[in-house]
């Protein structure tokens, strides 16, 4: 969580100083937030799976791995589209 608001921090700095436009701000903050929540049900799957089972067991892994997953996967394509906005900005 901590690692998403300091990009979270950056991408605001990066679109104050590059001038982003109003659509482009709404598209930011849409993706910060799903950032931000989707960490949090992950962190919250997390702390279920661990308090359903003290044990290692393979569906409690794939559970975590697939919520860890869907948070990478949602951040990749945030970059993504990170990028297409502020590529053209910068040059």
């Amino acid at each position: 969580m901590q690692v998403h608001m300091l990009a979270a921090v950056i991408v605001v700095l990066a679109g104050v100083l590059t001038g982003l436009g109003r659509m482009e701000w709404m598209l930011v903050i849409v993706l910060i937030g799903g950032m931000l929540a989707l960490e949090l049900v992950n962190s919250a799957l997390e702390r279920t799976v661990d308090l359903v089972t003290e044990e290692r067991h393979p569906l409690a892994k794939q559970a975590k791995d697939m919520a860890a997953g869907a948070v990478l996967v949602f951040a990749v394509t945030s970059a993504i589209i990170g990028l297409l906005i502020f590529l053209p900005k910068w040059f």
